[in-house]
């Protein structure tokens, strides 16, 4: 995510945080979220920003698509994880 103004900010990354498994400065991992939680978390991530000055990016990937390097581990995953 990219969030212009700090206080937007601020509740973006306290919503993306409350459903992540991990991650690095904006990019969160959130795991195993059905069609329906991905779809809320989307509409109460927008509902926190200003479209004309912020982005917001989510990316589903599946297993068998993913490429590793150095350290990183394959998850054990049913549903694809979400990169925010």
């Amino acid at each position: 995510y990219d969030i212009c103004e700090p206080k937007r900010l601020y509740r973006v990354r306290k919503v993306a945080y409350s459903f992540a498994l991990g991650g690095q400065k904006s990019v969160l991992e959130i795991g195993c979220l059905n069609e329906m939680e991905v779809d809320r978390l989307a509409e109460v991530l927008y509902s926190k920003i200003k479209p004309t000055e912020d982005k917001i990016n989510i990316f589903e990937f599946f297993v068998e698509n993913v490429k590793l390097f150095g350290k990183a581990k394959r998850l054990t995953i049913e549903n694809g994880e979400i990169i925010l």
